[in-house]
């Protein structure tokens, strides 16, 4: 497909964790659940935001709820090597983050030194306080975690 992005190399991204595979992410074929994927990458990104905030990022007045998720596909990911997963800051707005996360399994100068797969996730910021839940700015909180991972 000549309109179809070049595959990511870890060069990409800017924050690094890693995640173990599991007996049953695996499928019949051998390779790693599509659920799976989307588990890593809303993972990744909760991760970060907890860990770089130091809070209960459920507990923000404002809270960053999905409002798209896609992955494609490059290469099988399968069990029981670990993934190592990349995560960079593709977009901020004022109420909306978009996130890439490269997932990479094998040797980072081998056939792990190319993504296996990459998803793009947009969080919209909604009132945590309001049931109505209307779009509202990126809490300062957040926005100072994310923009240290922000690349054009």
């Amino acid at each position: 497909m000549a309109d179809r992005p070049d595959r990511p190399t870890r060069a990409a991204y800017v924050h690094w964790e890693q995640a173990t595979t599991r007996w049953a992410d695996i499928d019949v074929y051998g390779h790693m659940n599509n659920a799976r994927y989307f588990e890593l990458i809303d993972t990744m990104v909760n991760n970060h935001l907890a860990a770089a905030t130091g809070t209960d990022i459920r507990r923000l007045p404002a809270i960053g709820v999905v409002a798209e998720v896609s992955c494609r596909y490059f290469a099988e990911v399968g069990y029981p090597e670990p993934v190592d997963l990349g995560l960079v800051v593709e977009r901020v707005g004022t109420s909306s983050v978009v996130y890439r996360v490269g997932i990479f399994q094998g040797d980072p100068v081998g056939r792990g030194a190319r993504a296996a797969a990459e998803g793009r996730f947009v969080h919209v910021y909604v009132d945590n306080t309001d049931p109505a839940r209307p779009v509202t700015p990126i809490p300062d909180v957040i926005r100072v975690a994310i923009e240290p991972l922000l690349r054009a």
